[in-house]
This record gives C-alpha cells, structure tokens and sequence, in this order.
C-alpha cells in the first residue's frame, strides 16, 4: 500500500535530507579539506569530474552490499533462504543514496531541483507505461 504524503510534508522531507548531507559535507570537508573540494564543482574541470564519478561509483558499491542481502535471486537455485535482515538491506540503501545525495549537493542542485525533476520524470514514465514503450 502506497502511503500518500503532501507535497510540502514530502519537499520538507527531502530538504531536511539534503540539509542533513550538506551539514555532513561540510564537517567532512573541514576534518578533510585536501580529499574533499569545495561546491558546487566546476564540471568543466577533468578533476571535478573525476570526483563526481568516484562519489557516484560509491554509490553504486553501497547498493550491491545491499543486494548481497539478497540471497535468492538466482533461478537456479532449489533451496530458499528465509532469513532477510531487513534493517541491514535499509541501511546500506540509505548509504548508497548518502552518495547519491552528495553528489546533487556537489553539482549544485538543491532538494527543489530534485523533486522538480522527479516529479517531471514521474509523469514521462507513467505517459510511456500507457503506451508502447
């Protein structure tokens, strides 16, 4: 069941999740200024990218520690697996999206932007569900 939330308790939501990364940048960043640049980066500069791309690929190992929670996936497997330790798959999704967060925060986008984006994305995938695509 789909928990419906207003659009402005759900954009208060997601802007106290960005608050919280930027506020999580920003102690990182004064504990570790040479690893970690500061914002929004310049997109134009190979360096910048480099980091971008390494924040996204973090991001990405996050979420396959949280697929490894995932024990029966395989089709050819014949045993089932019960046990699923749902707070540990949370949190290593949770990790993955801190990532992915940054690196919104990184390039410049705000929470606004996001949902904006979201919302518009939102409505292209629907369109295309009702049609052919």
């Amino acid at each position: 069941m789909i928990k419906m939330m207003s659009k402005s308790s759900l954009n208060d939501n997601l802007k106290n999740m960005f608050d919280l990364r930027e506020e999580f940048m920003v102690s990182l960043r004064k504990k570790f200024p040479v690893e970690n640049p500061a914002w929004p980066l310049d997109l134009s500069k190979k360096a910048h990218q480099q980091y971008c791309r390494d924040i996204a690929l973090r991001g990405v190992e996050e979420m396959f520690e949280a697929l490894q929670h995932l024990k029966n996936w395989k089709p050819h497997r014949t045993t089932e697996i019960t046990e699923f330790d749902r707070d540990e798959f949370l949190e290593e999704v949770v990790d993955a999206f801190n990532y992915f967060l940054s690196l919104l925060v990184l390039t410049g986008f705000s929470s606004d932007d996001f949902y904006e984006m979201y919302t518009k994305k939102d409505e292209i995938i629907h369109e295309r569900l009702k049609g052919d695509y």
